[in-house]
């Protein structure tokens, strides 16, 4: 099992190079040999992993979630901070310590090998339908080779790593608050292809039920679990002599850790004896949570500062008398928003306690004073202009309204010119800060207008000639741009990358036809509902805005990605493989995003599912084409795929 999910991490990471970097960490023979190992393994252990390039596990779209009533209730646990209860309640019998993770609670069904149905905790009587979601989780077997009937309870979550890097991607107002937050919003998403892009991981921590049952041990089942493929919650065996020294051990591992927990659990090995104390009307009796004693230190709140992002809003964070906390100084924690602000009633010089959520994240626990008289400013701090408080995702926010506003103004020129936007490489926030104090650049369009102040840009601190001339060369390059790019640099609200190249589709890349287009048009994307339209007409309905594009684009060479005419799309829900060396197109991955805009499907392997292999090499002796020939799955090069699906260049 150990080696199968080498191979699945190796080859999915040498397919992530290959289409979305296009770059070869594997040779395709190198890949094929790998690939061969996997399928061989996965027939001799009749396991198959959800993340397996072997299969294609297409995406799946509902209307809702359906409702599912628990064959018996998911209670809640008991819980304590301290250890000599946890001496207590285990008493002379044999336990198992595990961590508690920090995430959503699911059950997962099978049936014949087959995973059959995925449910989650809900209010503990009556879950929710996920099994579309489930199925393209991260890491737990879709196939297993037991053939009875078994339910399994774990965690969903989703790692703090991966946390930050799709908050990254968010405004400030759409930013999740925690993994949990995410993985529940996750988890419940009616189209299972979102859930499979953010990487749901489930951590299995109980056997429920299982029709053979050969063991009365816990542990027996969770390594009876690992050796079907599951990933198991780190445990360990605790008598009341050890446990102290075993949750001393947990704790000191939190730091480093990148999946989230709120505690640990302990329960008895023993099943029958657990099954024997029964429960109570709101816990059950063999098992109980250890929630970390937070480290409160007690301060004084000596001010608030406001950030504004480039959306205009506001984030308060609160500045405290610094003070140690699990190991290390603290002297700010985000309130978040408006409405947590008012709950904790704070006021400067505010007797207050901080702690580190989860021995991570400072947070305000508690207000002693509760004076009630921090005022919510009626003004920027940082252009005097207008405030105003809107609803955000959760809660209150507080916007400056003024469209000109210096910090909104850095924000939205270090958005334009980021990687996915303009990709203008030079330009960091603080040089922009720089340019913007200088009064050198104001808008978008001044920065195509840098060289009227060669002097007074190599005079800046850090840059010189040649920093200079490598600025100007990354502008005139950023010039040539592909128009969903550029209407993504625009920052409009809610419209990222992938918005934005829907937008652009629908319009058959018209910009034109873009700052023109209608909410009714819009509503008609996939994807885009009423807040998004609104956002997208107001932005372009704005004078200003269409001011500065016009500019803009005057100084621009936008381009279209491959735009080929379709006397029918013969496309339209094929599932192809892309392998070897092209010449036609620019590379792999132009060829495979072509596919995927005509409504295809790339993947990585060929198998049963796959309609046709792409190869300019047919006699290739790689596993690829032998796979291919094997199924009688047509190998096309490049020319006979364009003659194939009638496709021709509009010139």
């Amino acid at each position: 099992m150990k080696k199968m999910k080498e191979l699945v991490a190796v080859l999915n990471e040498a397919s992530k190079k290959y289409y979305e970097e296009d770059s070869e960490i594997l040779s395709n023979q190198e890949y094929d040999v790998l690939y061969d190992q996997l399928l061989a393994l996965e027939k001799q252990t009749s396991t198959i992993l959800a993340n397996s390039p072997t299969q294609t596990v297409g995406y799946t779209v509902l209307n809702n979630l359906i409702k599912i009533k628990h064959d018996r209730p998911m209670l809640s646990l008991d819980k304590t901070k301290e250890t000599s209860k946890l001496k207590s309640f285990l008493g002379e019998k044999k336990g198992i310590l595990s961590w508690k993770l920090d995430g959503l609670t699911i059950v997962l069904k099978y049936k014949d090998g087959e995973l059959v149905q995925a449910i989650t905790r809900g209010n503990g009587e009556i879950g929710e339908d996920i099994t579309h979601n489930a199925k393209v989780f991260a890491n737990f077997p879709l196939q297993i080779p037991y053939k009875g009937e078994l339910f399994i309870r774990g965690e969903g979550v989703i790692s703090n790593s991966q946390f930050e890097k799709i908050n990254e991607g968010l405004e400030l107002e759409q930013k999740y608050k925690n993994p949990r937050n995410l993985c529940s919003g996750t988890v419940r998403q009616l189209n299972s292809e979102i859930v499979a892009k953010r990487g749901v991981q489930f951590f299995a921590f109980d056997l429920v039920n299982k029709e053979e049952t050969e063991t009365d041990s816990k542990m027996e089942n969770l390594s009876w679990l690992k050796s079907l493929g599951f990933q198991v919650v780190d445990y360990k065996e605790v008598t009341r002599e050890n446990i102290e020294e075993q949750v001393h051990i947990f704790k000191g591992q939190i730091s480093h850790n990148d999946i989230g927990s709120d505690g640990l659990v302990l329960t008895f090995d023993d099943i029958k004896y657990s099954q024997s104390l029964g429960v109570t009307s709101k816990f059950p009796k063999d098992s109980i949570a250890f929630k970390w004693a937070d480290e409160m230190a007690q301060t004084k709140l000596l001010n608030v500062e406001w950030n504004t992002s480039r959306t205009g809003m506001m984030n308060p964070i609160a500045i405290f008398e610094p003070v140690d906390l699990e190991g290390t100084e603290v002297s700010r924690a985000s309130v978040h928003n408006v409405s947590i602000l008012r709950g904790l009633k704070l006021g400067l010089g505010d007797e207050i306690k901080v702690y580190k959520a989860n021995m991570i994240i400072p947070q305000i626990a508690e207000n002693l004073t509760g004076s009630d008289s921090l005022e919510i400013p009626k003004h920027c701090f940082v252009c005097h202009g207008e405030t105003e408080i809107r609803k955000a995702k959760e809660g209150e926010a507080l916007y400056c309204t003024n469209p000109d506003c210096s910090a909104k103004r850095i924000q939205r020129l270090s958005h334009f010119v980021s990687r996915d936007a303009m990709n203008i490489e030079g330009l960091s926030e603080e040089t922009l800060r720089k340019l913007l104090e200088k009064g050198v650049i104001k808008e978008f369009c001044d920065i195509f207008k840098l060289e009227a102040y060669k002097e007074e840009i190599q005079s800046m601190e850090g840059f010189g000639e040649k920093s200079y001339t490598n600025l100007v060369a990354s502008i005139e390059r950023a010039k040539d741009i592909e128009l969903p790019n550029f209407i993504f640099a625009l920052g409009i609200d809610q419209v990222g990358l992938r918005n934005a190249k829907l937008l652009c589709k629908q319009v058959n890349y018209d910009m034109e036809e873009i700052k023109n287009i209608s909410k009714i048009t819009l509503e008609q994307i996939d994807g885009f509902g009423e807040v998004i339209a609104e956002n997208i007409v107001g932005y372009f309905s704005n004078e200003n805005h269409k001011l500065v594009i016009d500019e803009v684009v005057g100084h621009l060479r936008i381009t279209k990605p491959i735009v080929l005419e379709i006397e029918t799309n013969l496309v339209q829900g094929l599932n192809f493989v892309v392998t070897g060396e092209v010449e036609i197109f620019k590379n792999r991955k132009e060829l495979s995003e072509l596919i995927e805009a005509m409504g295809g499907k790339v993947v990585a392997s060929v198998t049963k599912k796959t309609n046709y292999l792409i190869n300019n090499d047919l006699d290739s002796p790689s596993s690829k084409n032998k796979k291919a020939k094997e199924l009688d799955i047509p190998i096309l090069n490049e020319q006979t795929f364009i003659e194939t699906f009638h496709l021709f260049d509009k010139e």
